[in-house]
């Protein structure tokens, strides 16, 4: 199974603009982009045949080719990143597409290899993402971003086969304060992550923008609203904490986890 990896990156984030081109300092006291970290983090996944940057501006297309990377220019008209990688299609010769977004570079290889394994063995999926158990770190980082009022993660609902029955933005399911486990708290943190098969992104294009991915703002939603498969993969972080870049808030918190702390 011939498999790409797209790194979707926009300038105009509306919550953070210019986000791909932040430099966050590594533990070594050197900086680097987001984006870059992003590319480099995708280098790392096994059994993947290329890799490219998909983006519809200058700036990140320049930053992208001074460190090497490979980039294939979209349509500005793209309006999220599943759409970006649809447009590139034409120029792919590949059975399956992995949308590594450029606010993730601190995902494991391992959650995108479980991707494309289970992609392997389950035909019926049209898509696959990764969801992980929340500690109580990651569980209460998402418990002070929604008392402070901002929009960060996204967890995930899913049935007993695995399949996606929602994504939020809110924390679900909700957990009296009281009564919050101290092992195997029960919310699935969702990784931004996306397997497709071609013919998936060629029906999400043909789909209309939904009432649920409008409101919450999760592109994954018109899968679910149009009622194909999305496989959630849990996977497990091996000691290993995983945030993605939502806002300017976000860069301590992955810088220190770049630091070991």
């Amino acid at each position: 199974m011939k498999t790409t990896i797209l790194i979707p990156a926009r300038y105009a984030s509306s919550r953070y603009p210019g986000k791909p081109l932040v430099e966050l300092r590594q533990g070594d006291g050197s900086f680097k982009s987001l984006i870059r970290m992003t590319w480099e983090a995708a280098q790392q996944v096994r059994g993947v045949d290329a890799v490219h940057v998909a983006t519809d501006d200058d700036r990140i297309r320049a930053a992208c080719e001074d460190f090497g990377a490979s980039v294939l220019m979209t349509s500005r008209d793209a309006a999220n990143g599943t759409e970006r990688c649809a447009d590139t299609l034409d120029r792919l010769e590949a059975d399956l597409i992995v949308n590594l977004q450029g606010d993730a570079p601190l995902t494991p290889p391992w959650f995108i290899e479980a991707l494309i394994a289970r992609m392997a063995e389950d035909t019926k999926a049209a898509v696959a993402t990764p969801v992980l158990r929340c500690d109580r770190r990651t569980y209460d980082m998402f418990v002070e971003d929604r008392r402070a009022g901002r929009v960060g993660g996204t967890t995930a609902v899913f049935d007993a086969r695995g399949h996606g029955l929602y994504f939020t933005k809110e924390v679900v399911p909700y957990i009296h304060p009281d009564k919050v486990p101290a092992e195997n708290i029960p919310v699935f943190h969702h990784v931004g992550v996306y397997a497709y098969r071609p013919d998936a992104l060629r029906a999400y294009v043909g789909w209309p923008e939904g009432v649920l991915e409008r409101n919450e703002g999760l592109e994954q939603l018109r899968f679910i609203e149009n009622g194909a498969t999305v496989a959630c993969v849990e996977v497990e972080s091996r000691g290993r904490v995983f945030w993605e870049l939502n806002n300017p808030e976000d860069v301590p918190r992955i810088e220190a986890v770049l630091k070991g702390e």
